[in-house]
């Protein structure tokens, strides 16, 4: 697994300031404030140049989406990446959790595990409809 993680590090496209605000359309000054708010981190290398990755390209993306399309002020935006970042983390915690369940409770059980998941039916969304009483 690490040489996976060392693999995508060598290939990993990194874009200096000048290129990013290019990209987007944005001053550099906006890109240096969404840093100093803490919205991006971008990496430095030894001359302390911004160095920004595909990932923080997304970031940016998910950024100006709020900003632009939504109308989202910078605090905002702060909260809704914040509350992502928790909701990914829970996420991962409840996937890494139904794993246990799935290693511990179903070892050797493997079959009846599959079985028992094949055997959930997904039922459609109903809507409730109120008759009125008639009889009056």
């Amino acid at each position: 697994m690490r040489g996976r993680q060392k693999r995508k590090k060598e290939t990993q496209s990194y874009y200096h300031i000048s290129r990013v605000s290019q990209m987007f359309n944005l001053h550099p000054q906006t890109l240096r404030l969404y840093e100093r708010e803490g919205l991006l981190k971008p990496s430095r290398s030894r001359g302390n140049t911004r160095l920004y990755t595909d990932e923080d390209l997304k970031q940016l993306e998910l950024i100006l989406n709020l900003i632009r399309d939504l109308g989202v002020n910078l605090a905002g935006v702060e909260v809704i990446i914040n509350m992502r970042q928790r909701m990914q983390r829970m996420e991962a915690e409840v996937n890494e959790l139904l794993e246990y369940i799935k290693r511990e409770f179903f070892q050797g059980n493997e079959d009846a595990f599959e079985k028992r998941r094949r055997s959930l039916v997904r039922v459609s969304q109903t809507h409730l409809v109120k008759l009125e009483d008639t009889l009056d």
